[in-house]
């Protein structure tokens, strides 16, 4: 470290988020299915080893954190860059520096933020020294891996899904910083309700919890050396209310908007829409929500339904929102009050059914392709009857083993 550094460093205003980061895997508060005694991942480092993860979550959960504590916990390098500002060149750099690291006899943990920002090009790039164990990756992201990540990397890493940080340890983080701008400043009277409220605000995100404590703090009024917090007084740093939306409620929304376009309650739908617009969600999740209802659920009654909704999603990735939000609704409000027929879903879903279940028989001979050489010798094509020349003439289509079986109404 050299004096400019020192210089950066004592003039920096360090945020209270950062400055309680729990320093132990003891200290870290939520995500009890993933910490918890006896939990996969703590028995694991409980024996040293090290193992390359994905950490799949929403704002404040604490992946970065985790990530940092399971280095520790196992000794080992950590090396953290962001997919928003390294590249190919940052991670060649990263494996020199893990492969010194082992010859000195100690492992290392490269963690990448937002790893679903990375090209396929740059995730590639991490394949070989996965492979070889030069290193060990974790990764955190708040998009479903399965969509951004390669198939590749996805196969030689864990995906762990954390969730927000329930209420109860999102109290103590509250808390906790609290009591540590009251021990290091001046003390404090907390109006009643004043936590509950940080809570409701935050929505699971402790970041952001943490964020409000620090900034309600140093504005509150200050009189004969304390500090003296309100709601009121958090109400106007803060302004505008989050939308509580944890992954949980990522799901249930998705449901229940689907099950409201199903049951042509338009109401309900624009509302649920509504509800995951106000709260961020990725508008062309909405929208391939809305296409596959169109499908499913409104089919070939008013086969122009998918075509709006098609439309819609289109519109939404040419405009994003906040205009998005009109196309939507547009799409939304028609494919609720379409007349509505399952017969797509429930017919491809029965084939696939009878197909799992051992029904799975070549087509008859003469409907097998017959453009390439030596085919007419085995048969194949031979006896078709091309429809459009005979349209009246009966030809049998399905498998001789399932002649009469039926699949649409």
């Amino acid at each position: 470290m050299n004096l400019f550094t020192e210089l950066e460093n004592s003039n920096k205003q360090i945020p209270l988020a950062e400055t309680l980061r729990p320093k132990t895997i003891e200290e870290f508060l939520g995500q009890s299915n993933v910490v918890a005694p006896n939990s996969p991942i703590l028995n694991l480092l409980k024996t040293n080893r090290l193992f390359s993860l994905i950490f799949w979550g929403p704002p404040g959960c604490g992946k970065t954190t985790l990530a940092r504590l399971i280095a520790t916990k196992t000794q080992a390098q950590f090396i953290e860059m962001s997919a928003v500002t390294s590249g190919v060149k940052d991670i060649k750099e990263a494996v020199e520096s893990a492969k010194a690291a082992l010859r000195a006899g100690q492992k290392t943990v490269l963690f990448i933020d937002e790893i679903h920002r990375y090209s396929k090009t740059q995730q590639d790039a991490l394949l070989p020294h996965l492979e070889n164990g030069t290193l060990f990756l974790i990764g955190s992201t708040t998009e479903n891996p399965s969509f951004q990540v390669v198939p590749a990397l996805l196969s030689r890493v864990q995906v762990v899904r954390l969730n927000s940080i329930d209420d109860e340890s999102m109290k103590q983080v509250i808390q906790k910083g609290f009591a540590y701008l009251a021990k290091n400043n001046f003390p404090m009277d907390c109006e009643g309700g004043v936590i509950d409220f940080i809570i409701n605000l935050a929505r699971g995100d402790a970041r952001y919890a943490l964020n409000v404590v620090e900034n309600a703090y140093f504005a509150s009024d200050l009189k004969d050396d304390r500090r003296n917090l309100t709601v009121e007084l958090i109400e106007q740093i803060c302004q505008q209310r989050n939308t509580r939306y944890s992954q949980d409620e990522h799901y249930d929304h998705a449901s229940a908007f689907q099950k409201s376009l199903r049951g042509s309650d338009a109401d309900a739908a624009i509302y649920y829409l509504a509800k995951m617009v106000a709260s961020g969600e990725d508008p062309r999740f909405i929208a391939r929500r809305l296409v596959v209802t169109a499908a499913e659920d409104v089919g070939n009654a008013d086969t122009n339904a998918l075509a709006v909704a098609m439309n819609a999603y289109k519109a939404v990735e040419l405009l994003g929102f906040p205009e998005a939000r009109i196309p939507l609704a547009q799409a939304v409000i028609y494919v609720a009050r379409a007349p509505k027929s399952n017969e797509t879903v429930v017919a491809i879903d029965k084939a696939l059914r009878d197909i799992a279940n051992g029904d799975d028989f070549p087509p008859p001979m003469h409907l097998r392709d017959s453009h390439y050489k030596d085919a007419a010798k085995y048969g194949f094509g031979e006896g078709y009857i091309y429809s459009h020349s005979e349209p009246q003439t009966y030809q049998q289509f399905l498998p001789d083993e399932l002649v009469g079986r039926k699949y649409t109404l």
